[in-house]
Formats: C-alpha cells, structure tokens, sequence
C-alpha cells in the first residue's frame, strides 16, 4: 500500500473532520487511533447497567447545528436530531426556576422586571447567530467576516465581563440564567473568556438550540467515520504513536492531541520558538462525571425542569461564581456548580422502557481524585428530593479518572486547555493560522483554535490551512 497523502493522529471529531475534509479533496487519508474505537470523547456506551446508553464525552450539542463544518457536511441530514424547545432550566433551592427557552420572546417573558434588558443583550446577537457562530468558531486573530456582528458580541461580551456584570439585572433568574450557561467555560467569573463562551452558547439556545442526536454522541462520530471510509480513507484503531517517526511518510501530519502529546511525537520538529511557546500552554480546572440509571424520571421540584435536557444547578449567580472562584483555586466548593443533561425525557432509545439515564458532573481542581458521587447526588437531591432512591446504578469518574481515560483532558481538563484569555488568543499560539505549527505539521484538536466544543471546525479549518500549504488546493471540498 501507497504512503498516505495525510496523516491524522487521533480520531476525535476535529480530527475526523480534518480527515473527512481531505478525502473529499482527493488525497489519500490516514487516521491512526490509540483506542479501540475512534471518536475520542465522542462516544456513546452501557457504563452502568445493560440497555442504558451514557455518552461518555459531551451530551448535548449547542454547535451541532450551528458549526459551520457541520453545515457543510450536512450532519443533521445525516443523523437524526432532537431539539427541545426548553433548551436549558435553571432550578432554585425554593423550588422556583428560571428557563431559557428556544423562543427568545418566550423566555424574556418569564424573566420578569428582566426580560427587556435580557432581549436588549441577547436579541441582537440572536438575530445574527449564524454570523456570530462563524466568529466564535474561528481564530481571534482574523478579520471577522462579519465585522458588525463581532462588534456587537464584543459589546455584549463586554458588558457580562466586568464587576458591573449585575449592573442591569434586578432580579436572580436573568443573571443566574446567564451564570449557568457561562460556567460551561470552567474558568472564574466575571470574565472575559467565561462572558464570551457564555453568550456564544446561549445565543445558539434561542437560534438553532441545543440538540441531541438520537440514541447518543456516538451517532456524531459514526456519520464522520462512515463519510471518511466511503471516500478512501483508512481507520487504524489500537496504535498508540510515541513518535512522528513511526508514522509513514506524509506530506501533512495532523494531530488531533493534547499540547503535551504533541510535544512528545513531534517536538523536534518543530521550530524552537513554537516549542517553547507550546510548553506555557496550560491545562485548566477539571471536572468529575458521574453516570446514573435510573428508575423513573427525576423529580425536580420545578415541573418545567422535568421536560429539559438541560439544567444547571448552582443557585444564584453569586454562589456559582464563588464555587468557580474556588476550583480555580483548587479547592472542592461547599456548593458546586452541576451540569445535568437527561436526555432520556425527549429520546426513550436511551434507556429501557420506563427508565431513564442522567449525565453529570461537576467542576473539580484539576487532577483531583475524589469521587464526585456524593456532591453531584447531594445538589440534585436538594433540587430533586427523592432522586436518590431512583439510582439503580452509577459509574464515577474523578477529574484524574477522566484524564488517564482519554490524555487529551489533561487532569480532567475537557477544554484541552484553559481557557483563559492568553489562551483565547493564542490556541496554541498568536496567530492568524493557528493549526499550522511548522512545515507539514498541524494541531486541530480543542488546543487549537477555535477551542472547546464538538463542532468540527478545528479539524476543518487545519483542513483548509494544510491543503493550502501542502498541497495547493485553495478552494474548500464540497462536503454534502
């Protein structure tokens, strides 16, 4: 067999829509694997009792249908999709809840004295989400294309960064609603990475929403696999790469790994000053993940929050953004911010007939060994009383649990790397192209820009770098 045209190491969904992206271009395409099975994270198993089905990385896909590789490529003509109209729920200690549903107008309604200001921050930004996705979803260091559309989100940014963050909410629900979507980014808050990655995703929740595939993540990675093979590319599953050297001879070798993977196959290849720019990229806080099969739906004491996939747990804005201050300084918070998604209410393929499962975790130092069981059951018992009693089985993951599962989450890391605002502005390094670190070498995992995220625009947008570069191929492959 012929050497390959590229090389891509690792088989997450940038790496996949890297690999996709250059067969559809004509090159012979390569993806070499250290698991068993490609998709990274992106993967969907029975981890706790039979015909419960857990999505091992990400749950719920606010880029699914906004990324624009995704458009490309055609995923939801390809998969199947759910979308729920109640995108995420926000449930208090009194039994109350705030509710961003899909319909902007709807939930500025059920923000009270609120819901103005939230559709002055919001409904700008709302009416332009396609154009706002292609900003976020691109590298900080490029003219926008849409340069009104990234001034208006800076703006907004802007407004939810600072210390005067409250300063235009007069009650809990708008700036609780906000605090919850904005903790996805793992970072302390007021901030401007935490602003910024918060308001990208809630305008997505009033646009396209938030979907599920159904029956799993894994759906996701399988639509990327099957497209790669049905254009001639090769899948090798089970071979762990120490070094470039063992890989075959490529014009492109393109990494869908961690910094510190990348450093130890290639780093002598690369220039002296992207090494030593690479060895300050840094790891941020993790996260501990706990997997529940359930007897019945959970009983959240708020009814709406019964029907939502979403739901954030953590209280008002101000105790959430203690608890973020304190992982951050690595302590484990007395009242943890929790991140639920229980998609079993809108699609029954993923448990047996009457039962349900439940994704969770909770934001830890990074690296911590505690078992996160009892503080993710304890913040949904308090919202929830009764849920303990509906736990059939559970599969606990510490944030060093989930690093030494898969390394490109390091110490529990499922941004792949801080996202802090350094590291905003140079994933992996400060510059226009950022996936191309030297001649025929590229990153395109999430420590590369655009960063966290299933959306494939990292493996896309390192496809389009690298078949410029290499191969001189200047106009993008059709990918539907």
């Amino acid at each position: 067999m012929s050497d390959p045209d590229v090389v891509v190491v690792g088989s997450g969904p940038n790496g996949l829509a890297a690999a996709v992206t250059a067969a559809r271009a004509g090159l012979d395409v390569l993806v070499v694997e250290a698991a068993d099975q490609p998709g990274g994270a992106a993967r969907t198993a029975e981890v706790t009792l039979p015909g419960f089905r857990h999505d091992l990385g990400a749950a719920v896909h606010p880029m699914a249908l906004a990324s624009p590789f995704f458009r490309r490529f055609a995923l939801a003509d390809r998969i199947p999709f759910l979308t729920p109209e109640l995108s995420y729920a926000h449930p208090f200690d009194d039994g109350r809840a705030a509710h961003a549903w899909r319909d902007l107008g709807t939930t500025a309604a059920g923000l009270g004295a609120d819901g103005p200001a939230y559709t002055r921050l919001l409904g700008p930004l709302v009416e332009r989400a396609r154009q706002v996705a292609r900003f976020t979803l691109g590298p900080v260091l490029r003219v926008p294309a849409d340069p009104i559309a990234a001034l208006r989100f800076g703006l907004a940014a802007l407004d939810q960064a600072g210390p005067a963050w409250n300063r235009r909410w007069r009650e809990r629900e708008a700036s609780a609603l906000l605090a919850g979507v904005m903790a996805h980014s793992v970072r302390p808050m007021p901030s401007l990475p935490s602003a910024a990655a918060g308001l990208a995703l809630a305008v997505q929740a009033h646009a396209a929403g938030w979907p599920i595939p159904v029956g799993g993540t894994g759906a996701i990675a399988d639509a990327l696999v099957a497209d790669l093979l049905a254009h001639g590319g090769r899948i090798e599953t089970g071979r762990r790469v120490g070094s470039i050297d063992e890989l075959p001879p490529a014009r492109a070798v393109v990494f869908d790994t961690s910094v510190p993977a990348l450093l130890a196959i290639a780093g002598g290849r690369l220039p002296a000053l992207i090494r030593t720019a690479l060895r300050s990229f840094r790891f941020g806080s993790g996260i501990g993940k706990v997997d529940f099969a359930l007897d019945g739906p959970v009983p959240w004491r708020d009814a709406q929050s019964r029907t939502a996939v979403t739901l954030h747990l953590g209280g008002r804005r101000e105790r959430i953004a203690d608890a973020e201050r304190a992982v951050a300084a690595g302590r484990v918070p007395e009242h943890p911010y929790v991140l639920v998604a229980q998609p079993s209410v809108l699609d029954p393929s993923r448990a047996p007939a009457g039962k349900h499962v439940l994704w969770a975790y909770t934001h830890l130092p990074n690296g911590s060994t505690l078992d996160p069981t009892q503080l993710v059951t304890g913040a949904i018992e308090r919202l929830a009383p009764g849920f303990r009693d509906l736990v059939l089985a559970a599969n606990a993951r510490s944030a060093a649990d989930i690093g030494a599962w898969d390394a490109n989450l390091g110490g529990g890391d499922i941004s792949a790397g801080a996202v802090s605002l350094r590291q905003l502005l140079a994933r992996p390094v400060p510059s226009a192209e950022p996936w191309h670190l030297a001649r025929g070498i590229y990153l395109c995992s999430a420590a590369a820009a655009p960063g966290p995220g299933v959306h494939g625009q990292g493996g896309y947008l390192a496809a389009r770098s690298f078949l410029r570069r290499e191969f001189g191929l200047t106009a993008p492959p059709s990918l539907h």
